[in-house]
């Protein structure tokens, strides 16, 4: 029996108990000498000249629930307690100087942080110097504001002014649209404007004013019922029209320089790795920054050239499984590390597989299909980063090479390929709880070289060859109803192209067009059944594969340099 339960049992029958404290109307038995050891609170209340001999010691301020957890700790060094009570909790360890507790509770909030509480931790972690806490809280309030304002919680109501203003100038401030800055302004005086709008003055400049859409800045910030009954604010509008006019001009304009036009960080990076320049298997990786429409080349000596293979991110790693070259292909796995920059070698597959599909689902990778050299494949196989171990899974119904697969309500379906004789109209899903692929409705179309992604629980099949021509076309899969819709086609058609979902879109990159190896882009609105152009990629390439990286506290590294274009 351990030390700690044997305390804690002499605590519960009363045994040897030397003091007792009284929380309201509840007495807890406990040894002084315990209590001393965690808490200075405690060591000065018992060693106090008048109260050597005291019993009994009344504890205001705080809960008797609060104070149970507490104790329980001090004797078990077991937290119990519920995420919404952490909060409370650390409160009250810091009330009473635990130490232990307090580092506990802060570790657990991080562990917690959610766009609901995120604002009111920061706040709080703040006030009471709780500082890796605070920095965390802050940069996850950073590149989750937008669901933090529109937060049933109502955190953002109950910032001060310093810290909502201290949030809006951050370039890493990660909102789809700049307009969403305006609206938490507006949100927050809005609460209490006679107090609050004399701070309008100084927090719209923090929006970048000239980056919020031209009809939106005209009807609802120009002519915003506190923004126009203010004059200080009207040399802000003015100036806000000013740069929006010379950012629209065909002349060069250092948009950079100007906070009004000055560009936020993305919080996601799309990454687009290998594939074929028309020739061979190229070794280079481009990253893409969604807030300035750009690419920007990452070199490396240590990458492997090869193309028709795939890619995810996981765990903080970029994982580059199988593929080929002109050599032949490869049952390779390779990751780079983004913090890093570094590459290394994981456990290779069992099987050689160019052409492969690969997803990710319960913190594992599967790569699926694919041609070994000889034959389309039917066989698949799991990768655990845990152990770094490739094992065996049942194998699918079609032989699938130049497929595509994507993970949906926990399973992963994989659509479309190659089966050494024909295109493939069939699609499937693989249930990894009974460890059984089903096989699903037909697409519309025969399909391989397609891309696969999932965007609003639905699953999106794109492009492709059917065969004899490549495609534009794209259909869309409800599990619900288990059936295909047709929806917009492409602007290009395109076999063999990175596909991805950033930021609520579905991007397409690269690929063999009509006319042979191409660099065009272009991305997908799931609530418009539209498709809008993207800037093209540095170089031509198909046989690509891409990955979203979100949250790297180095993404300068991975974007065009803001501060170097001034």
């Amino acid at each position: 029996m351990s030390l700690f339960r044997v305390l804690n049992e002499m605590r519960l029958d009363g045994s040897l108990c030397d003091a007792v404290l009284r929380v309201g109307e509840v007495d807890f038995n406990v040894h002084k000498t315990i209590l001393s050891g965690y808490s200075q609170y405690f060591r000065a209340l018992f060693t106090r000249w008048d109260s050597l001999d005291q019993r009994v010691y009344n504890i205001p301020d705080v809960s008797p629930e609060m104070m149970e957890i507490i104790i329980h700790y001090m004797y078990t060094q077991h937290i119990q307690v519920t995420v919404d009570e952490i909060e409370t909790l650390l409160a009250t360890a810091i009330y009473l100087v635990v130490d232990d507790l307090i580092s506990s509770c802060c570790e657990l909030l991080q562990e917690h942080l959610s766009p609901d509480n995120c604002l009111r931790v920061w706040q709080f972690a703040d006030a009471h110097s709780c500082c890796e806490l605070r920095d965390q809280a802050y940069m996850y309030a950073v590149h989750h504001f937008e669901d933090a304002v529109f937060s049933p919680s109502g955190s953002l109501l109950d910032l001060t002014v310093e810290k909502l203003s201290d949030i809006l100038e951050n370039d890493e401030l990660n909102i789809k649209e700049e307009k969403i800055a305006f609206q938490a302004i507006y949100l927050w005086i809005r609460y209490d404007p006679s107090v609050r709008m004399q701070h309008l003055v100084n927090l719209l400049p923090k929006v970048r004013l000239a980056l919020v859409a031209p009809e939106y800045f005209l009807e609802n910030i120009k002519k915003n019922e506190y923004v126009s009954s203010l004059p200080e604010c009207q040399p802000i509008i003015a100036r806000a029209m000013k740069a929006m006019h010379f950012s629209n001009m065909a002349e060069p304009y250092n948009r950079f320089s100007d906070l009004f036009t000055r560009p936020r960080l993305p919080y996601s990076t799309l990454f687009a790795i290998g594939g074929f320049n028309g020739e061979s298997a190229m070794s280079t990786m481009e990253t893409y920054d969604s807030k300035l429409d750009s690419w920007k080349c990452i070199s490396s000596s240590e990458q492997l050239a090869q193309a028709y293979h795939g890619t995810v991110f996981l765990d903080g790693l970029v994982y580059i499984i199988g593929g080929l070259d002109s050599m032949g292909c490869f049952n390779t796995t390779c990751t780079f590390n983004p913090l890093e920059g570094t590459w290394s070698e994981a456990a290779p597959m069992h099987s050689f597989r160019g052409y492969v599909s690969v997803a990710v689902l319960d913190g594992c990778i599967y790569a699926m299909g694919g041609f070994d050299g000889t034959e389309a494949l039917n066989t698949a196989e799991c990768y655990e980063p845990s152990s770094n171990q490739w094992s065996v899974i049942p194998s699918m119904h079609e032989q699938r090479s130049d497929a595509s697969a994507a993970t949906l309500n926990g399973k992963i379906y994989i659509c479309g390929g190659f089966n050494g004789d024909e295109c493939l109209i069939t699609a499937e899903c693989y249930d990894p709880d009974h460890e059984q692929w089903t096989l699903i409705e037909p697409m519309h179309m025969r399909r391989c070289g397609l891309g696969v992604a999932v965007l609003n629980n639905r699953l999106f099949a794109v492009g492709g060859s059917d065969g004899d021509s490549r495609m534009q076309s794209i259909e869309a899969f409800d599990p619900q109803t288990n059936s295909w819709r047709i929806l917009s086609p492409m602007f290009n058609q395109r076999s063999n192209f990175g596909i991805e979902v950033m930021d609520g879109r579905l991007y397409v990159i690269g690929g063999y067009s009509s006319e042979g190896t191409t660099s065009t882009c272009e991305y997908y609105d799931v609530y418009k059944d539209e498709w809008f152009e993207v800037q093209n990629m540095n170089i031509s390439r198909s046989a690509i594969s891409c990955c979203v990286v979100s949250g790297l506290p180095n993404i300068t590294d991975y974007i065009t340099d803001r501060d170097g274009l001034l």
